[in-house]
């Protein structure tokens, strides 16, 4: 390792040195118990991995000890079974916060998998109070089976799988529990989009290093708190890793490439360009194929958003691009930077493909429809240790579940952020689609509890009009969106999906019930509970 580089300072990291690689492909397992070729087992378990050149190698926590972990490909209506074995230390190398809901009084380290945008029954969705340690030794309360069974009764998509343990979300998936979950159906196979080779998952995460290149994470918040070590508001590391590597780069042939693309960090988010401006033709969102495909230059990405975009590179040969991240919240010298593509790859045959003027058919959900709204706010408040906390509902992860929406109904929930930072709202079992955006006003609403808009309906930004289970929740505005609970009854999830946000209690329960039916209401325009959502429950 060359002296002068200094894995805890970014200024002195060489970029575009490292060669990105694709994730494996995870192997099936043979088991008499399944059908042939539908069982896999991962194994959680420390690992060691190199970032970077000239970095040392870093003490990871990974699926099969990889970050990310091996690429789960499932086909649609066909199950996938997946056992996650649970092999990691019994101590964590990250800083636990043992005053967060559950931690005091649970093993240290401990794990349960969530496939991020699976519509899925519960049991197998990774509730995260369905954790569990090495060997089973110790279980959390609503742990119910070792085998997770993947039924894939949804369109194609880009998914992705990581860790959802209770209260150690931010520290599993930052020490490297994430991998692909790549769903395909007989669509997407007859657009015959660019596939194989030609096809790149790409996992973008941030993360600092320690001057000994193991992963840094702070263990106290930058203002003074009595708790240590203590949860922070959120973290955004100074590097950018992309599939594992540190700003590494790509080589490509002049011709059309697949990325399916998935923020995977702790509290970052990106909006992704090209450095020569060049056009990217967006074809899907978190839940699939885009009815058309899309022309961008830019795209917005927050943790756990996924986009699945085409570049055609076929005029651009000899040419060197780097993806950047032109976000503000976060801006940062090194951080602006993602990736390199290198079209210096010969052309291996002549590029066919043809990019479809439509993908999937128009599947849109109407508001007159919806059997309930329900208004949530997303509001802030202060810990017994006097640390801010932010909640869903004006209530805490414990306390009974509000949300209860019954099998087969339509809802609308209004996000009311009254906070003055944005969220991605993360809706477990279902994909939604995004009504609208509108400002209102915050100080009325906190005061009195009115519901006073002040603008107009904003429609939803180009990047976001196909099928969503994240959505941007922008600081006072109302984040509208509609959503038909099918399928599967049992306990879910919706939290914030910055991590740190969501282990602090930003993190509510949903029941989906079969035993009752919503009273018919027309939709949003009618008079109903603007300070929570029980009234709207029946």
């Amino acid at each position: 390792m060359d002296k002068k580089i200094n894995p805890a300072d970014p200024t002195t990291i060489p970029k575009f040195v490292d060669e990105l690689s694709k994730p494996p492909a995870a192997k099936p397992k043979y088991n008499t118990c399944y059908p042939r070729n539908s069982y896999f087992e991962l194994e959680m378990k420390e690992g060691k991995q190199r970032f970077h050149r000239d970095f040392p190698l870093t003490t990871i926590w990974g699926y099969n000890g990889i970050s990310p972990g091996p690429t789960l490909y499932a086909e649609k209506d066909k199950t996938t079974y997946v056992k996650y074995i649970n092999d990691l230390p019994c101590k964590h190398f990250l800083p636990i916060d043992y005053t967060l809901h559950s931690a005091s009084d649970s093993p240290e380290v401990r794990s349960v998998v969530h496939v991020h945008g699976a519509h899925v029954d519960w049991k197998s969705d990774g509730h995260p109070e369905a954790w569990y340690t090495k060997n089973y030794e110790f279980t959390g309360p609503k742990f119910t089976q070792k085998v997770h069974e993947y039924t894939n009764h949804q369109a194609g998509a880009t998914l992705w799988y990581h860790d959802h343990s209770m209260a150690l979300t931010r520290l599993n998936v930052y020490a490297g529990l994430a991998g692909f979950y790549l769903l395909r159906d007989s669509l997407e196979e007859r657009l015959q989009l660019p596939c194989g080779e030609y096809e790149i998952p790409l996992m973008i995460q941030d993360k600092s290093f320690n001057e000994d290149g193991s992963l840094f994470y702070p263990d106290s918040p930058p203002f003074p708190v009595p708790v240590h070590p203590s949860i922070t508001p959120g973290f955004t590391g100074n590097t950018i890793v992309v599939n594992g590597k540190v700003w590494p780069y790509l080589r490509v042939e002049p011709r059309k490439y697949r990325f399916r693309i998935v923020n995977a960090s702790n509290r970052r988010g990106y909006i992704l360009s090209l450095s020569n401006d060049h056009t990217m033709v967006q074809i899907g969102t978190d839940g699939g194929l885009l009815t058309q495909p899309i022309h961008l230059n830019s795209i917005e990405l927050l943790p756990a958003e996924r986009t699945d975009i085409i570049i055609d590179f076929s005029t651009l040969q000899g040419q060197e691009i780097t993806v950047m991240n032109s976000d503000t919240e976060f801006p940062g010298e090194h951080t602006n930077m993602i990736m390199q593509f290198r079209v210096d790859l010969p052309l291996k045959g002549e590029d066919t493909i043809q990019i479809p003027d439509q993908l999937a058919p128009q599947m849109d959900i109407h508001e007159h429809h919806a059997h309930t709204v329900r208004d949530l706010p997303l509001s802030a408040s202060t810990d017994s240790y006097g640390r801010p906390m932010l909640l869903l509902n004006n209530r805490m992860y414990h306390d009974p579940a509000t949300e209860k929406p019954s099998l087969d109904s339509i809802e609308i929930w209004n996000f009311i952020n009254v906070t003055p930072f944005l969220h991605p709202m993360h809706v477990h079992l279902i994909q939604f689609k995004i009504l609208d955006r509108r400002p209102f006003n915050v100080e009325k609403y906190q005061n009195e509890g009115i519901l006073e808009y002040t603008g107009e309906p904003i429609e939803p930004r180009e990047f976001e009009r196909g099928w969503k289970d994240t959505v941007k929740a922008d600081p006072e505005m109302v984040t509208r969106i509609i959503m038909h609970w099918k399928g599967h009854t049992g306990h879910y999830i919706w939290h914030c999906h910055f991590l740190e946000h969501e282990d602090h209690d930003m993190m509510r329960p949903i029941r989906v019930i079969d035993d009752a039916h919503p009273v018919q209401q027309p939709h949003a325009d009618i008079p109903h509970d603007h300070k929570g959502s029980e009234e709207n429950e029946n």
